[in-house]
């Protein structure tokens, strides 16, 4: 399929994004085009595949539902009309919990999940660490969790009642971390996520 010629220059909206027919998977922040990783390494997709499995075994008690990249999540800034044409920012996090269902769609999320985990990309931290980091903060994403395959842990921040993200720590090793949404009814055992692959 021919490669489409986009200006990343240009501010483009999710209506423009959906016309994008082509391989490449891109994210809109603020309107300007972000490219994606075509292919997390297996690393990457081994720790998706673990911390989803975790994440799905619960939630089969609990009203709220989970997802995996590529998954569309449209964050439509203030008051503005959520039609197409006037959201100009959608992320594809690796994972991310929605509590209230009324944010669903065919089309994936819109509007802020309550949880999300990005696994970090070596050509994409900046993204995750810096412009994801501000942009979950003032969409209210409840819980942001960034996890590093090379280095095997997670920093984890939430919300305060500010809207500000308080940093929670750096989980390593075999440490369990408390999902707080979930109240701390949950907790997340990093052994279970960072599985050595046995030698053949």
């Amino acid at each position: 399929m021919k490669a489409l010629d986009l200006d990343i220059n240009k501010r483009y909206t999710y209506a423009d994004y959906l016309n994008w027919m082509d391989e490449k998977r891109r994210e809109l922040i603020n309107g300007f085009i972000k490219l994606m990783t075509p292919s997390p390494s297996r690393k990457h997709q081994e720790i998706s595949f673990h911390l989803s499995g975790i994440l799905r075994s619960y939630l089969v008690q609990k009203n709220c539902k989970g997802f995996t990249a590529p998954s569309d999540v449209r964050l439509p800034e203030g008051n503005k009309s959520h039609y197409n044409k006037d959201i100009y920012t959608v992320v594809q996090p690796d994972i991310y919990v929605v509590c209230d269902l009324s944010k669903l769609d065919d089309k994936g999320c819109l509007g802020a999940p309550d949880f999300i985990i990005e696994i970090v990309s070596p050509d994409q931290v900046q993204r995750d660490v810096k412009e994801k980091f501000e942009l979950y903060e003032r969409h209210g994403v409840k819980e942001y969790w960034i996890v590093n395959p090379n280095d095997e842990n997670v920093n984890v921040f939430v919300l305060d009642n500010k809207g500000k993200y308080q940093f929670q720590g750096i989980f390593a090793g075999d440490d369990k971390i408390p999902v707080h949404i979930f109240d701390g009814d949950m907790a997340v055992d990093l052994t279970e996520v960072f599985i050595e692959q046995k030698k053949e």
